[in-house]
């Protein structure tokens, strides 16, 4: 009995010694198997592309269009059939004029990789976001396409030294945002009179291609400073109002005529009831401002308005154009070189409205604009015309509208305050520091092309 109660426990201790060497042996080899699992070798990398095309796959060559190059001339050279030009410029009509590549624009030939070098796809850069992309066997594949565009969040400033042109260039901010000021604040200060240290903080978006600067894409919010008067400049996007500039209290930075009928110019005389004149050698009344600016300067309509009068001033006015902003209100540009495509007597034209250039038609004795203002058919001063602003944000959205803008009025002011106290606490952009001004910046988005407008 006791031999069997050996041999019993012998059998249970073999059983158990079994049951734990396959359990052992199971759990080693899923470890192993989990290795070889873990050790299996990564998917291979996405290809990199270039106009959405994989590089690694063509030999690429990058030209420049040299003069009086035409699609033609660049295509037939590489040995693609004149038949097939002609097939492709017929198909991108629809997305692109072909006969409308520029000389010195870009473009890149995509070769096969073999003895053969076999011109695959075309592609021109049409500016500085679209391209052209042309298959060149095949299907004959035709497209527009967009780079990828980056946009950042700037603020940048600076203390005026001379113009806001040049302080904007010598702070390295893009020549962009001055054009964009100067329309913001065109309606509340006078770009002909601005001066020495006035001062100005903008909160803007930059956009990028392959890292190289495209514009100012949007100004969100500014702050000027002229003859120690702040006026701000806050974009409201809200759909119950229209899209534009408002200041602090809500008012619209927009009025009824803009503060001067050109851009980065100076004026060269000023309204008299007795001038001197330079060509008649005689006194007599001066009844408008002289703005002196180089031949073919874009001249604008001060405000909304009917153009009563296009033509000669056989008086002394050359060319010469007299709108009729309203009841009371009429003004006149003078010594024209020529008028805007388009401009018609009995024509509406929109405040901002090119009309014509810059010129030294008439009794003139260099390239000038002489501007006039009539209220009531009477001559004024049109430095001294006080225009009402138009309609405000309305009262209910004005919590809304303080809120929207807070955010941006306390970063306008940390900015003003700095560059009151001197400080120079400047982010370093494109490698140097932007002396003079208080720079930052922060990345807002970056936006993929798009495969839009294609024809097959």
């Amino acid at each position: 009995m006791k031999k069997l109660h050996i041999i019993i426990s012998i059998l249970v201790l073999t059983i158990i010694a079994v049951v734990i060497y396959i359990y052992q042996w199971r759990a080693k080899n899923d470890v192993e198997q989990d290795l070889i699992i873990a050790e299996e070798p990564a998917p291979p990398p996405p290809p990199q592309l270039l106009y959405g095309l994989p590089k690694d796959s063509f030999s690429i060559e990058n030209y420049k269009v040299s003069r009086n190059q035409n699609l033609a001339s660049i295509l037939l050279p590489i040995k693609v059939d004149n038949k097939i030009v002609n097939l492709l410029a017929e198909k991108s009509k629809p997305i692109f004029d072909v006969r409308k590549i520029r000389t010195g624009n870009s473009y890149s030939v995509f070769y096969s990789r073999d003895s053969l070098m076999t011109p695959m796809w075309f592609v021109y850069e049409i500016d500085n976001t679209d391209y052209l992309v042309m298959q060149l066997t095949d299907t004959f594949h035709v497209y527009r396409d967009i780079k990828p565009v980056e946009t950042i969040r700037k603020v940048g400033s600076g203390i005026i030294s001379s113009s806001l042109w040049n302080t904007v260039k010598d702070n390295n901010l893009s020549p962009m945002l001055a054009f964009e000021l100067s329309e913001i604040f065109a309606w509340t200060v006078d770009f002909f009179g601005i001066e020495k240290g006035d001062n100005f903080v903008a909160i803007y978006d930059e956009q990028y291609v392959d890292s190289v600067s495209i514009g100012v894409s949007t100004v969100h919010a500014a702050i000027f400073n002229h003859k120690g008067r702040d006026y701000y400049a806050f974009k409201y996007p809200n759909d119950s109002v229209t899209n534009g500039f408002f200041d602090e209290e809500g008012n619209s930075l927009r009025k009824a005529f803009l503060k001067a009928p050109l851009k980065f110019s100076r004026i060269s005389s000023r309204f008299s009831h007795s001038r001197f004149h330079p060509v008649l050698k005689i006194n007599r009344p001066h009844h408008g401002v002289d703005y002196a600016a180089p031949a073919g300067t874009p001249v604008y309509a001060i405000g909304d308005g009917t153009i009563i009068q296009k033509g000669w001033d056989a008086k002394g006015g050359g060319n010469y154009l007299k709108i009729r902003h309203n009841s009371v209100y009429t003004s006149v540009y003078m010594h024209l070189q020529g008028f805007a495509k388009g401009i018609s007597k009995g024509d509406r034209v929109a405040q901002g409205q090119l009309i014509g250039y810059v010129g030294s038609t008439g009794l003139s004795t260099g390239p000038h604009l002489d501007f006039r203002m009539y209220r009531n058919d009477s001559p004024i001063d049109p430095l001294k015309v006080e225009a009402p602003p138009v309609e405000p944000v309305p009262g209910e959205d004005m919590p809304h509208y303080l809120e929207f803008i807070s955010q941006f009025k306390n970063r306008l002011d940390e900015q003003k305050n700095r560059l009151a106290k001197g400080e120079q606490d400047i982010t370093q952009v494109n490698g140097g520091s932007l002396s003079g001004s208080a720079h930052t910046q922060e990345h807002v988005s970056s936006m993929p092309g798009s495969q839009g407008y294609h024809q097959d």
